[in-house]
């Protein structure tokens, strides 16, 4: 894949959700409604919905946004084949392109490179949500979080109320990761 930002965020996610126990898929997340399942699967459901407006694959075939609180499927397995379907959808995507669609309605089209990096926040923001949640360490890096925020830029506020909460205002001392972070509505210092 020629999108190293994608391909370092997917990883990440793929990572995070393999290592969530099983008896810890009911915990809270900071998406403060949803269980750590909803959250791996409403990612899972974001990744096959890039996939299908990057490549014309198929739309997921639950709502990501009403993900269920569990499934028959082991979830790890669902996110894995999520990835997998993002990585294949991405290979085929020319970098040298004038634009990818995406699957956000208010921002119904971006440079291929912005495009990867607005699919990779999404993965990367959901592998930090799962790992704060079942205390695993930080996937968001300071030097992650530089390369995914010009897409947060590009598609955040149109989103905000619906897929993101308001900014937090920054604090002394706050890297790149925490800046993120705040700006997507996000405590970086949030507990179960």
């Amino acid at each position: 894949m020629s999108f190293p930002v994608l391909t370092t965020a997917l990883d990440l996610l793929r990572r995070t959700a393999d290592a969530v126990p099983a008896e810890r898929l009911d915990d809270r997340t900071p998406c403060t409604d949803w269980t750590v399942a909803q959250v791996l699967l409403h990612a899972a459901g974001d990744q096959h919905g890039w996939a299908a407006f990057v490549a014309g694959g198929e739309l997921p075939a639950d709502d990501p946004f009403n993900p269920p609180s569990r499934l028959d499927r082991e979830v790890p397995a669902v996110v894995a084949a999520a990835v997998d379907a993002a990585t294949t959808a991405w290979a085929k995507v020319d970098p040298a392109a004038a634009a990818v669609r995406t699957p956000l309605p208010p921002v119904p089209e971006l440079a291929p490179d912005l495009a990867a990096a607005a699919c990779a926040l999404d993965a990367a923001i959901h592998a930090w949500d799962v790992a704060v949640a079942t205390g695993q360490p930080s996937p968001l890096t300071a030097d992650l979080a530089e390369r995914l925020t010009p897409a947060a830029h590009a598609t955040v506020e149109p989103l905000r109320g619906f897929a993101y909460a308001p900014a937090l205002p920054a604090e002394p001392g706050d890297d790149a990761a925490a800046t993120l972070l705040r700006y997507l509505g996000r405590d970086p210092r949030w507990t179960p």
